[in-house]
C-alpha cells in the first residue's frame, strides 16, 4: 500500500492540528481527503493509546475539571429533522481535567452530560493521580456524586459556582448572560479558598476550540462522525501536552509535569503512529 513520505504525513498533522480544515489541507498540500482522514484517524487511536499508558502517577497537586460543547452530524435539537442521521448523531460534550501547576491535559472523556459520563471521567482522572489533590468544578450537580463515588474524603474538592444576570437582547443564541459574580462552595476536605478556580480549565477548552477546526462554531467543519470527533480531540491532546510550548512555562505541559525529558517533534507523532500500526500487524498475524 502506498504511504506518504514521514516529513508530509507530519506536515498534515500539523496543519490539522493548527486548526486547518481537511478540505483545506488538500488544497495546501495536494493530498486526497480520504487520506488526511485516515491519517487522523490513525494519529488519533496510537495518541489515545500512547496517552492512556503514560499518563500514570502524576505529580498534579491543583487539579480543574470542565466540559466544552460540540456536535456531531447535527446539533440535538435537529437530529429528528436530519436526513438519516447516524446513531451518534447530537450533542457532544468533551470533559477535561487541567493541572494548574503544569497545564497538562491529565483526563478527557467524550459523551454525553450526564452522570453516567461524569463517572467515568471522574474515575479516569482518580487513576492518574500520584497524590491528594484539590479539585475544582464548576456548578454542574453530576460532579457531586461522581466525585464522592470516586475519591471519597480523599480529596479537597470545591465548587465555583457562577451567577448570570438576565439574557442579552438580540441575538440570544449566540450571546450568553452576563456573568455577574461567582460562590464558593467546599464541598469536601479543607480547599484552598484562592485556588478555588475554573479559569486555566476554561482557557484550555477555548485552546480546544480554536486549535480544532470541527469546534468551530456556525461553519459546516463540525464532525460527521464520531469516531473522526473522538480521534481529532485524542490528536490534539496530544499536541497539546506534548508538542505545544506552553508560553508561561516555557515548555511543553508534558514535560513540566515529568511525562518526558524533551519537547516533541510532529515527526515523533508519525514515528508514534508507525509503531502503532507494526504492533496492530504483529498482534493480526500471531492471532492468524
Amino acid at each position: 500500500m502506498n504511504k506518504l513520505d514521514r516529513d508530509t504525513r507530519a506536515k498534515i498533522l500539523q496543519l490539522l492540528c493548527e486548526g486547518m480544515s481537511i478540505r483545506a489541507i488538500t488544497r495546501v498540500l495536494g493530498v486526497g481527503k480520504n487520506t488526511v482522514a485516515r491519517l487522523l484517524i490513525d494519529a488519533g487511536v496510537a495518541c489515545a493509546a500512547y496517552q492512556d499508558r503514560v499518563l500514570r502517577n502524576l505529580p498534579c497537586e491543583r487539579v480543574q475539571v470542565d466540559e466544552i460543547w460540540s456536535f456531531v452530524y447535527a446539533k440535538q435539537a435537529h437530529v429528528g429533522s436530519a436526513k438519516t442521521p447516524p446513531g451518534t448523531a447530537g450533542d457532544v460534550w468533551t470533559w477535561t481535567a487541567i493541572c494548574a501547576d503544569t497545564k497538562l491535559l491529565a483526563s478527557f472523556y467524550i459523551g454525553d452530560r450526564g452522570y453516567g459520563c461524569a463517572s467515568a471521567f471522574i474515575g479516569d482522572l482518580k487513576d492518574r493521580l500520584a497524590n491528594r489533590v484539590q479539585l475544582t468544578s464548576d456548578g454542574h450537580r453530576a460532579y457531586l456524586k461522581a466525585v464522592q463515588e470516586h475519591f471519597g474524603e480523599e480529596v479537597d474538592y470545591a465548587m465555583l459556582v457562577k451567577l448570570y444576570g438576565n439574557e442579552p437582547s438580540g441575538e440570544k443564541r449566540y450571546s450568553p448572560a452576563v456573568c455577574i459574580g461567582a460562590e464558593r462552595k467546599t464541598i469536601t476536605g479543607n480547599p484552598d479558598p484562592d485556588n478555588i478556580s475554573t479559569s486555566f480549565a476554561e482557557r484550555a477548552n477555548l485552546t480546544m476550540r480554536m486549535h480544532m477546526r470541527r469546534f468551530t462554531r456556525l461553519t459546516n467543519a463540525f464532525s460527521k462522525k464520531l469516531e473522526n470527533h473522538v480521534c481529532a480531540i485524542s490528536l490534539h491532546a496530544m499536541f497539546y501536552n506534548f508538542v505545544r510550548v506552553h508560553q508561561t512555562l516555557k515548555m511543553t505541559p508534558a514535560m513540566a509535569a515529568g511525562v518526558t525529558k524533551r519537547r516533541w517533534e510532529m515527526t515523533d507523532i508519525v514515528d508514534l503512529v508507525d509503531a502503532w500500526e507494526a504492533r496492530q500487524v504483529r498482534q493480526t498475524r500471531l492471532a492468524a
